[in-house]
């Protein structure tokens, strides 16, 4: 792919997204497409989001469970970027509208204290880095068709990165802990989706360890002269597996004593 198409592709994104309605996959249209071509797309909607007057809060893991990454033949997580108008508040209904085809994740959000960069990133360092990790709720969109409805081909990881990693939206729980005092592995989740258990999970399906995963992401940025920043947010990836959330959908993810987050949809 040439940088008119990534300009092109970041274009399509966002009608996409402003217009709530899906798009063909990249990969689908550009066979020869690599995970560079995907994060220099991802990289072009950023940039036209900040030209709009958006703001990076925050930053996204994903695909790191071992099923996901055998299911789509991969063997690295993925990344994206969360902006400030993605933040919802602990308990909130969102409007019917507001995304195309969400779903929600649990996972372990890191709130950072200090900068974290450079190569050789280890999880001491991230614990040094960290302020507090917190419970959350990740809502994934698609802008992107899953299954592309002419041909039926599904969509690739190519196309999940350059869907921004299909972010879409963070609801953050009220609780805040030293993740010195915290077992990471062992913290996880009963996430409810109308009084009804959907799913549970652990941190420790999160490369082993949400630790790894935030080093993973910090190694990865520096590559590319980028770092995470102090006050950002980080969702370090969901331990369990992504859950449809149509309209009249009400989750709440019990996460016992490190605490509780929930919202739900108009």
């Amino acid at each position: 792919m040439t940088p008119d198409d990534h300009q092109r592709a970041a274009r399509h994104l966002q009608h996409a997204e402003d217009a709530r309605h899906q798009i063909g996959c990249f990969s689908q249209d550009f066979p020869a497409m690599t995970m560079a071509d995907a994060y220099a797309i991802q990289n072009a909607w950023v940039a036209l989001k900040l030209e709009a007057g958006r703001r990076i809060e925050g930053r996204k893991i994903g695909l790191t469970s071992r099923a996901m990454q055998i299911q789509l033949g991969i063997d690295i997580p993925d990344s994206g970027i969360l902006f400030d108008d993605m933040f919802l508040a602990n308990g909130a209904t969102i409007p019917a509208g507001r995304f195309i085809q969400p779903r929600i994740e649990a996972e372990i959000a890191f709130i950072m204290a200090d900068d974290l960069h450079g190569a050789d990133v280890t999880p001491e360092d991230v614990l040094a880095a960290t302020e507090a990790v917190a419970p959350a709720l990740e809502i994934l969109d698609t802008r992107i068709f899953r299954k592309d409805p002419v041909t039926g081909r599904a969509r690739t990881v190519l196309d999940t990165i350059s869907d921004n990693a299909a972010n879409a939206g963070i609801v953050l729980g009220d609780a805040r802990h030293d993740p010195r005092d915290v077992d990471l592995g062992w913290t996880g989740a009963i996430v409810s989706l109308n009084g009804m258990v959907e799913e549970t999970g652990l941190g420790a399906g999160v490369l082993g360890d949400p630790l790894l995963a935030m080093a993973w992401l910090a190694n990865r940025l520096a590559e590319h002269g980028d770092y995470i920043r102090r006050g950002e947010v980080v969702l370090s990836g969901s331990f369990i597996r992504a859950i449809e959330a149509p309209s009249g959908a009400e989750f709440h993810a019990d996460f016992g004593p490190f605490g509780s987050v929930s919202c739900s949809f108009a």
